[in-house]
């Protein structure tokens, strides 16, 4: 056997050690927005429409909610199949419908931190994982069951993977790129507007588009059949936008003023991080606002991922402060941010309370009074309350949410309204709070008139974003025997109330 043999008089090269990449720009601003997302997650035992929304979509048999997704939503389709697998595992109520945020924030903190590293070293990417952490609308989103964290971690990481891109000669980074913000638009489809945010960088910097350019239009024709049956349902979906106010326009523009304002400090006079982020932070919600003065389609929730942008300039901008002032300046931002931290923790930081609603119900009806939505939208108030709602009869519907495959099912025309409303001598009625515009619509209008002139309140409580009215037939008002079969309220309530808040 041959032994393998080294001049002994010479000594051992020391063994090379390994690269150590810094954990600390990833770790901590994902604990730190881990504790926060956790920090008051059930919102003082209160829940939102949209939040309802995806309650009792998520809860739905997977026939039923694929069927609903030919009709409407698919948008957030593939968000629902998730929490719908969420809660096929555990059914742990505002917790479990939450969670997937929560950790969706967790990783985008981190991977702001990652992209601040990358961009300009450990402590940049540290001060801005944390300063996105901290953002009231980060805070907000991690906690609200809706899509919008998860699309945040998505873009942002796939910027990272971007970023590395451009500073490789091999393909694997770009194949991830397109395939992770292929996931992200098919978790809402308006992440693709971050790729124009990306053709921007890359025309700043002058770097060769090809490769870039092969995984975008993978990501496109990957996107393109859900943007079809989106646009398809876009009427439904998004009728209610109206063009951006003038409110809109001014923190469009502030927060846009800010980042431009970042990016002339003389330190950050650094081409990279520039060419990056201010495109991320004014590209998309810019495109989209703007477009949104033909087809409404703005909310500045669907493009929260801009938010990455501001923190990688206000973490480069504290780190070229000295250390203890740096940190200094997180811990008074902190503390300025608080009031605005807690403010998004109450139930008042959203439109409505749907457990709020669902209580003064609980109080206020009697097994086998008649209730009434005005309107009809505000079916969703009950939707994630099947007991209570089965308890009622629903005078205006016609098919049940699972029937129809809609979110709140369908009405029955005026006249039949009308006909089993006088034959109701109890309704009780959930509507909008005071001041709030009436729907134009036949059988809103109808609805309306019919308590007008035939029935008097007696009783009401409001709740935050909405009311609840106890109607009485008046003495001598006309009767009508309705026979008209309709989806009965107990098929509409189905079995989804497992581990919600009693109201």
């Amino acid at each position: 056997m041959n032994t393998p043999t080294r001049d002994l008089g010479r000594p051992l090269a020391p063994p090379r050690a390994p690269e150590r990449r810094p954990t600390a720009p990833v770790l901590v601003p994902a604990v730190l927005a881990t504790v926060l997302g956790l920090w008051g997650l059930t919102r003082q035992g209160s829940m939102w429409r949209d939040e309802s929304v995806t309650y009792q979509v998520a809860h739905r048999p997977l026939g039923q909610l694929l069927a609903l997704l030919g009709h409407i939503d698919a948008v957030h389709g593939l968000y629902y199949l998730l929490v719908h697998g969420v809660f096929a595992l555990w059914d742990g109520g505002l917790v479990a419908l939450r969670l997937p945020s929560v950790l969706a924030t967790a990783l985008a903190a981190a991977g702001v931190g990652a992209l601040g590293t990358r961009l300009a070293g450990p402590r940049t990417g540290v001060l801005a994982g944390m300063l996105f952490a901290l953002f009231p609308a980060t805070q907000q989103y991690a906690q609200e069951g809706r899509s919008y964290a998860l699309v945040t971690a998505g873009v942002v990481w796939a910027t990272y993977l971007f970023l590395r891109g451009l500073g490789s000669t091999g393909r694997g980074w770009w194949v991830g790129y397109g395939a992770l913000l292929a996931v992200a638009c098919w978790v809402h489809e308006f992440a693709a507007l971050v790729l124009c945010a990306h053709a921007v960088t890359l025309r700043v910097l002058g770097v060769p588009w090809r490769r870039w350019g092969v995984a975008a239009v993978g990501v496109l024709v990957a996107v393109a059949p859900l943007a079809v049956l989106s646009a398809r349902q876009a009427d439904g979906q998004l009728g209610w936008l109206g063009r951006p106010s003038a409110a809109m326009w001014l923190a469009f523009l502030a927060v846009s003023v800010l980042g431009l304002l970042l990016s002339r400090i003389p330190p950050l006079a650094d081409r990279t991080v520039t060419a990056l982020a201010l495109p991320l932070l004014i590209v998309p919600p810019g495109l989209l606002i703007t477009v949104s003065l033909l087809k409404p389609w703005y909310v500045d929730r669907y493009v929260l991922y801009a938010l990455a942008g501001l923190a990688l300039l206000a973490g480069l901008a504290l780190d070229r402060l000295p250390a203890h002032l740096g940190k200094a300046a997180v811990c008074l931002l902190a503390v300025a941010l608080l009031p605005a931290s807690l403010a998004v923790r109450t139930p008042e930081s959203r439109k409505d309370d749907v457990v709020a609603v669902a209580q003064a119900v609980r109080k206020l009806s009697h097994p086998g009074d008649g209730v009434l939505f005005l309107p009809s939208r505000r079916r969703e108030w009950l939707m994630s309350y099947p007991a209570l709602y089965a308890h009622l009869d629903d005078v205006a519907l016609a098919r049940s949410p699972a029937a129809s495959h809609t979110l709140q099912g369908t009405e029955l025309p005026p006249a039949t309204i009308r006909s089993r409303l006088l034959a109701t001598p109890r309704v009780i009625a959930l509507t909008d709070p005071d001041g709030q515009p009436l729907d134009p619509f036949p059988q809103e209008e109808i609805k309306r008139r019919t308590l007008r002139e035939y029935f008097q309140e007696s009783d009401r409580l409001r709740v935050w974003g909405g009311q609840v009215v106890v109607y009485v037939r008046k003495p001598g008002a006309p009767q009508s025997r309705s026979g008209v079969t309709t989806a009965s309220t107990a098929e509409a309530a189905a079995a989804i109330s497992k581990g919600m808040p009693r109201p």
